[in-house]
């Protein structure tokens, strides 16, 4: 038996979706209080759901009777400040649990991270699996929680887990919603002006879900893989998706003293209407960075062949369209 954590998010909903026309029958955990994904209503006969949250071990243990191989998806997700140390503790305890578990039980695990958690390549260079985050105060707490999380991975696979580590960049697809970069889809549909100077990968998510099911089965262990297929600048993929909407291209360079207002401004709007800051501090630092991605490593051990990111882009905005 199959498990998957996180199988109502973005990425876990389609890796379901993948294996249930694979292999068939899968298990999946959800929160009692997360709804089943649109994409994933057509197989209702094919998937057991089990309410397991990763922080609770004893329903977790539950879950994974039986199961051969998880692949970890659940994690939470926020900008806000206040939810900062507990989304911290909440990823690295639950991860710590699916490890433990795994671990004793024998179990393979392909635990999902994010490039967040790999570190910054010199000036001109690529960034590879052998970079690693240097966790300090000015990281986002996103960020630290999936590093600590890959920690804890190290940790289980020198304690005899068998393990394969994934690393997406910024994930493409028409079910991304309006969180993630489907956020970016709506801003530029808004009428987005302004574009930054960096860059950073894109991959569709169908191909990292694809390229998890090659890895989880596989003979690969003990390794970290950057999943990502094109590496574009802010400039180039704002204007495609603007293209595609028929509308007008973000024509005007919002500059570092630009982004350091816009995020000072989302965090005194969102203190007061509670609501998660429409950007944070790193990620308006981190639209002037250049943070371009080496997948060699991942071509090289399963041969695969991304989608061209424009024709993600295009499915994204026919959907947003319709």
């Amino acid at each position: 038996m199959i498990l998957i954590t996180g199988a109502t998010g973005f990425l876990g909903a389609e890796l379901a979706r993948q294996l249930v026309q694979q292999v068939g029958n899968i298990r999946c955990t959800k929160r009692s209080s997360s709804a089943i994904p649109e994409i994933l209503k057509p197989y209702a006969d094919k998937i057991e759901w089990v309410d397991a949250d990763i922080t609770d071990a004893f329903a977790l243990e539950d879950a994974l009777q039986g199961v051969t191989q998880v692949y970890h998806c659940a994690a939470w997700v926020s900008l806000k400040r206040a939810d900062r140390e507990p989304m911290i503790r909440n990823n690295i305890e639950g991860t710590a649990n699916v490890v433990n578990l795994c671990t004793e039980m024998g179990i393979r695990l392909l635990h999902v991270s994010s490039v967040a958690a790999v570190g910054e390549a010199k000036p001109g260079e690529l960034i590879t699996e052998n970079h690693h985050l240097e966790e300090t105060a000015a990281n986002d707490g996103y960020a630290i929680s999936k590093l600590e999380s890959e920690m804890e991975v190290w940790r289980g696979i020198a304690e005899g887990l068998d393990a394969v580590i994934v690393n997406p960049s910024i994930i493409l697809g028409p079910d991304a919603g309006v969180g993630g970069s489907g956020a970016l889809f709506e801003t530029v549909r808004k009428g987005l002006q302004f574009y930054t100077s960096g860059s950073i990968g894109f991959v569709d998510v169908y191909d990292v879900a694809a390229c998890m099911i090659l890895l989880m089965n596989s003979d690969i262990n003990s390794q970290r893989f950057i999943v990502s297929a094109e590496n574009r600048t802010y400039q180039n993929i704002t204007g495609e998706i603007a293209g595609n909407f028929g509308i007008k291209k973000p024509a005007r360079l919002a500059r570092p003293w630009m982004m350091e207002f816009s995020w000072r401004l989302a965090e005194f709007v969102s203190a007061f209407t509670r609501k998660s800051p429409f950007i944070d501090k790193v990620s308006a630092q981190t639209a002037s960075k250049k943070q371009n991605f080496d997948n060699s490593k991942l071509l090289k051990a399963t041969g695969y062949q991304f989608k061209p990111v424009s024709q993600s882009i295009k499915e994204v905005t026919v959907r947003l369209q319709r």
